[in-house]
């Protein structure tokens, strides 16, 4: 179970980060051109968003199955170890969360320029921080 769960969270990741990446880039052109913000530029960021709370769902549970996540939480020396029981989850969080801050901000803005540069704000930021805490090592 544990291995399948693993590789669902490995490979939903490319997904995730995918769309997440689209709708960065979907709101920094919008932002940038002063387009008007479409049913298809609110598509592009649900689907970010969505991606990553899925990603994040499935990390959860693999965060309480694994031999690398709550249980090794005493051994912070190991860098690994840290990275992947502590870090790495903590971070994500963090991420997602600016992610949905920026999603629900939106829906109280009325202009197109402060919706995309909300998505370029929070999205750009949730992306980064993701990033930071890949554990590339064990990706590819």
């Amino acid at each position: 179970m544990y291995e399948l769960i693993k590789n669902l969270h490995s490979g939903w990741a490319y997904l995730a980060l995918l769309l997440l990446v689209v709708a960065v880039i979907n709101s920094v052109i919008g932002l940038v051109g002063k387009k008007e913000f479409t049913a298809k530029d609110r598509k592009i960021a649900i689907l970010g968003l969505i991606g990553t709370h899925t990603q994040l769902l499935i990390g959860l549970i693999l965060y309480f199955v694994s031999p690398l996540g709550f249980s090794s939480l005493g051994q912070m020396s190991d860098k690994a170890l840290r990275l992947t029981s502590m870090e790495h989850p903590l971070i994500n969080i963090i991420a997602i969360t600016l992610i949905t801050i920026g999603w629900s901000k939106h829906k109280k803005l009325t202009t197109s320029e402060s919706k995309f540069k909300t998505f370029s704000i929070f999205y750009s930021l949730g992306l980064v921080l993701i990033l930071s805490r890949i554990p590339w090592s064990m990706w590819f």
